[in-house]
């Protein structure tokens, strides 16, 4: 699927009345992407579905609308829809109905303007580890941060021993890469206890790898001066999996 076709997804309905979010899948494998509402907001597309290689799919966002989206990968539901997913899972079942993919996940994470003067924020997230390449591309917004974030890297290849997630498979191949902090849990990393505050939690060596292959994305918790995007109010946006894929 041309990106032209993703841009035209944007374009269905009445795309001035309200923010569309297309999620587009470039790997060659199945993704099955979750989406977690932030409290009090709108459940969207029951949370959780499955997307084919060279699909996409559109989501209509309600008015001041925030949440986070990301890849499960490598999973596997019967009929009633329970599972489990290698990277991503969601408490096994394929409608996630609100709740959060388990670290190792790249997260793609947004919060609409509630008032048409104000701004949209959005970001990609290595703070819950990853686990697949992930773009975020606006279109129809405008602003000298209107521009695209993510982690179009393979982390993955250049994961440290000490926070990697293999497959467990015959191949034993790294599936995921976790955080410092869930590896370690140190306050250091965690940014906690004396390091909770951007004056004493400081990037890592861990951090600085994440940085170093995907420098417009989060690599740690106070990472937000190179890493939170803005655009105006009235912006819809293509998050892509496996965007390096031609």
């Amino acid at each position: 699927m041309a990106a032209l076709v993703v841009a035209l997804l944007l374009l269905s309905g009445n795309a001035a009345s309200a923010a569309t979010l297309a999620l587009y899948n470039k790997c060659e494998e199945t993704v099955w992407p979750g989406i977690q509402p932030s409290a009090g907001k709108e459940l969207l597309a029951r949370g959780g579905f499955q997307l084919a290689p060279n699909r996409a799919t559109s989501i209509r966002l309600p008015a001041g609308w925030s949440g986070r989206v990301w890849g499960r990968q490598g999973c596997a539901f019967d009929a009633a829809g329970r599972g489990r997913c290698a990277t991503g899972d969601c408490g096994g079942t394929l409608y996630c109905n609100g709740a959060g993919g388990a670290p190792p996940a790249t997260l793609a994470e947004i919060t609409l303007a509630s008032t048409p003067t104000a701004q949209d924020f959005y970001d990609v997230s290595l703070v819950d580890g990853y686990n697949i390449p992930i773009a975020m591309t606006p279109f129809h917004g405008s602003g000298a941060n209107c521009v695209p974030a993510g982690c179009v890297s393979d982390l993955n290849r250049v994961c440290p021993t000490g926070l990697a997630v293999r497959s467990g498979g015959g191949d034993n191949r790294v599936v995921g890469c976790r955080s410092a902090c869930a590896a370690y849990g140190a306050p250091q990393y965690c940014c906690t206890g004396q390091f909770g505050s951007p004056q004493q939690c400081k990037p890592t060596a861990y951090s600085r790898l994440f940085k170093t292959a995907c420098p417009k994305a989060y690599s740690y918790a106070y990472d937000d001066p190179t890493s939170i995007l803005t655009c105006s109010a009235g912006a819809s946006y293509v998050v892509t999996f496996c965007p390096h894929r031609r």
